[in-house]
């Protein structure tokens, strides 16, 4: 027995398992030990070789969900040739009788895991029969569990756009937001419906974000449909509507409260993708944008005071964006 091989084998075939559970089922979990250092890992270098070029980040997240794929694979099959490299005599030649080498064990590994053998090699015991079983489970359980976790992501991604496009189809900076659900009665009451519904995309948004930290990594090419820059301008549009609005025209509390609450669910996802909030707090709204409607605000004073104790979650906000290759302000000058 070849017991350095057998430990090694046992110790690639427990960590891709526990990568790949962890990351298609625990929800809670986020990625995988090495699927987020992988992650992360291309992420950094695509930056590096794009020098932040849309299009070229636009790459980062199909090629992350192929690299983890492959990755996946590579390792079971790798883990398992070890495994049966712990016993030179566990597989056999059934022309020659001879055991098999490297390579023969690579390839009866290969078939074994997605065809279920051709007969060119058979293992000699009980033992390494049932392991041979084990070889084609896992080997077609895993991978039709990592292609639905695939479709799974591709889906959510769809939902972030679509999210990011609904924000700045409103507004392409906070004021211009705000400014879009004034009414001529003096209101902001036509904004009711769009804030229930963002907040609702948000928080599936979140969850969504959370069970799958690698849709941090789709980058669009247009910034107004990148989620990175949409939630800071929503809520940055929230801070105005709670803070920078006068109390008597301000939209309705319960739905701005909600949409807040949904921001602060996405925020809590970005230690998941290793994203760290901003060094420095990013320039605050601007209320004249606002008063160009002929909208009450609050004294500028008042204003300055409510974002400062709010400047931990603007600079998360910030981190965001950063970390996303993109820019503040949001889109429009």
């Amino acid at each position: 027995m070849e017991w350095l091989y057998l430990a090694l084998g046992v110790v690639v075939l427990v960590a891709v398992v526990v990568d790949i559970l962890w990351t298609t089922l625990w929800v809670d979990g986020g990625s995988g030990p090495l699927s987020a250092r992988l992650t992360t890992w291309t992420w950094r270098g695509l930056r590096r070789v794009s020098s932040d070029h849309p299009l070229g980040l636009s790459l980062a997240g199909p090629l992350i969900l192929a690299l983890t794929l492959a990755m996946w694979i590579a390792l079971l099959w790798l883990g398992w040739t070890l495994l049966f490299a712990g016993d030179e005599t566990a597989l056999v030649s059934t022309h020659t009788g001879d055991p098999a080498d490297w390579s023969g064990r690579f390839y009866y590994v290969a078939y074994t895991m997605f065809t279920n053998g051709n007969g060119d090699y058979t293992p000699t015991t009980g033992a390494w029969e049932i392991a041979s079983s084990l070889t084609t489970a896992t080997g077609m359980a895993f991978v039709t569990l990592g292609v639905s976790y695939i479709l799974t992501v591709l889906g959510a991604v769809s939902e972030k756009r679509s999210f990011a496009s609904d924000v700045t189809g409103l507004g392409e900076r906070s004021e211009a937001f705000v400014r879009a659900g004034w009414t001529d009665e003096d209101e902001f009451s036509g904004l009711d419906l769009p804030l229930e519904s963002l907040s609702a995309q948000l928080s599936v948004l979140a969850d969504q974000h959370k069970a799958y930290p690698i849709l941090h990594y789709y980058h669009s090419e247009r910034p107004s449909r990148a989620s990175a820059m949409a939630v800071p301008i929503f809520d940055e549009a929230l801070t105005i509507f709670r803070h920078g609005v006068s109390e008597e025209h301000q939209p309705n509390p319960t739905l701005v409260e909600n949409a807040r609450s949904s921001v602060d669910s996405y925020l809590d996802t970005l230690d998941t993708a290793f994203i760290d909030p901003a060094d420095e707090v990013p320039p605050p709204p601007a209320l004249e944008r606002v008063r160009e409607e002929q909208i009450r605000t609050a004294a500028d004073g008042e204003f300055e005071s409510a974002l400062d104790d709010l400047s931990m979650r603007r600079r998360k906000l910030l981190g965001v964006v950063r970390a996303d290759a993109w820019y503040w302000p949001p889109l429009e000058e």
